[in-house]
Parts: C-alpha cells; sequence; structure tokens
C-alpha cells in the first residue's frame, strides 16, 4: 500500500517568534493566522507545506528530549524546491538582508543548483532548483 500523506508540518523551536516571523515574512513567506498565537505561528511553504516556528518552551512540551544547541549542532536541514536558479538566488539574497547567515557557498551542479542559509535560531534551509528535463 502507498502511503498516502496529505500535508507535512515541520516543527521548528525559536527563541523570539515576532523576530522569526518578520524575518521569514522578509524571505517571502505568508503565515496562517487560524493558527497562530503567542506560542506559535503556522509559516505556509506551499499548499499543504508547514512549518510550525515554536517558542522554545511550548516546544518543550511535544518532546522529552533536549533542544539541540545549534551553534554546534543540526538536527534538520530543510530543503525546499523552487521553479528557476533566480528564485534561489531571490529567496537566499532575502534571507541574508533579513539577518540570516552563510551557512554554505552555491552549488551549480548543472541540472540543479541549490543554496543555503541560516535563520535567526541556527536552523538550516535550502532553496533548490533542479532541470526535469535533464532527469528524464
Amino acid at each position: 500500500m502507498n502511503m498516502s500523506v496529505q500535508m507535512i508540518f515541520v516543527n521548528l523551536p525559536v527563541k523570539d517568534l515576532n523576530k522569526s516571523k518578520e524575518f521569514f515574512a522578509q524571505v517571502g513567506f505568508t503565515f496562517n493566522p487560524q493558527f497562530t498565537d503567542e506560542n506559535a505561528t503556522c509559516m505556509v511553504i506551499h499548499d499543504n507545506i508547514f512549518a510550525m516556528l515554536q517558542v522554545e518552551d511550548y516546544f518543550k512540551s511535544f518532546t522529552k528530549k533536549e533542544i539541540p544547541n545549534t551553534e554546534n549542532s543540526s538536527e534538520v536541514i530543510v530543503a525546499l524546491s523552487v521553479e528557476s536558479r533566480e528564485q534561489v538566488d531571490h529567496y537566499v539574497n532575502n534571507a541574508f538582508a533579513a539577518g540570516g547567515k552563510h551557512s554554505k557557498e552555491p552549488k551549480d551542479h548543472g541540472f540543479m543548483y541549490e543554496w543555503g542559509f541560516e535563520d535567526l535560531d541556527g536552523h538550516l534551509w535550502e532553496f533548490i532548483w533542479m532541470d526535469s528535463k535533464a532527469l528524464e
């Protein structure tokens, strides 16, 4: 039987919810006000793809594990596919302008182009463009 997942929610702890919302709004994301309060916000990545940005104390209520120190650890790299190389550059440059950190240099593989950044809490994000025709 094939898995039939309907949506994805990536949950990420943040130190300052308002600053994180401002940062990601500058990158280009929107938020669903129905699922936003003082503890969390629902960042809309695409129709059925969301990131729940949760203040650390609220995030801790969902797990017994410690939140990793992102200064020296990484728990995940959120990779998002976009329609063009220009969009990769656009979103990553927006992140830098909003205060994001460089995490690596852009990589051009010919059929694929990728570039990423660290958000205000040290979470790693990548934007990727792939030439679907080259994969055929």
